[in-house]
């Protein structure tokens, strides 16, 4: 297990907040381009939501569960809570744990910013016809960096909201790991764009598949509180 949890650890860089597009310098034409790094939307400043993490390896049957109270404000950092454990002790010590720690430390040195998508660090190319309901974005890294996703953003089609990302990871975090795909998640809570969960797939040599699921239920965001609908109150 010591050769998976640096491939959770970069999940973190799906895991900031404000993670939302600039239209400062973009490269790319198209009016859905446009329209997606145009939108003005509220940050995510502050928060306070319960998560379930969840890892699995599947060549050794290991897996662990872990409930956690999750909380940032601009004036305290980003703080965790651990409420509950099962499953594996060494998954919940050596890969669920680092995770929230992880974070923290991350959010403190201000990584999010080399994670944002922004144009400084993808290029945004739209993909016709669209896929589905929803319209899908080709993102491209520009540059290796094991916090940036290879891969595509889907949105809605009139406003160009943000929905779904997924890929690969533009650099894989050791030579242990050959692929990291991920998927993540995200919905409009009292207004504001925020993720609700985070699926990865590693492929690591000698350990196999691992897995890796992170859900979030909001109960504040930016200060307004939020019922278990979803609605502000």
């Amino acid at each position: 297990m010591r050769h998976v949890r640096p491939v959770l650890l970069v999940l973190l860089g799906l895991s900031f907040p404000g993670l939302w597009a600039s239209s400062a310098g973009r490269e790319v034409g198209g009016a859905l381009v446009d329209r997606f790094l145009a939108r003005a939307d509220e940050s995510l400043t502050q928060y306070r939501a319960l998560r379930r993490l969840t890892a699995r390896n599947e060549r050794f049957r290991k897996e662990g569960q872990l409930e956690a109270v999750t909380s940032l404000d601009p004036q305290g950092g980003f703080h965790y809570e651990i409420l509950n454990g099962s499953g594996s002790g060494l998954v919940r010590k050596r890969v669920l744990e680092p995770i929230l720690r992880g974070e923290a430390r991350a959010l403190a040195e201000g990584a999010a910013t080399r994670a944002a998508l922004t144009p400084a660090n993808y290029e945004f190319v739209q993909v016709e016809p669209s896929v589905g309901p929803l319209a899908q974005l080709t993102i491209r890294p520009k540059r290796k960096d094991t916090l940036l996703v290879d891969g595509s953003v889907f949105v809605t089609p009139d406003e160009a909201d943000l929905i779904r990302i997924e890929g690969k990871l533009a650099k894989n975090p050791s030579f242990w790991t050959t692929r990291v795909q991920v998927s993540r998640e995200y919905s409009r809570i009292a207004g504001v764009r925020v993720p609700v969960r985070v699926e990865s797939r590693a492929w690591v040599r000698i350990v196999g598949v691992s897995t890796f699921v992170m859900t979030y239920e909001y109960t504040e965001i930016n200060g307004r509180k939020v019922a278990a609908s979803g609605a502000a109150q």
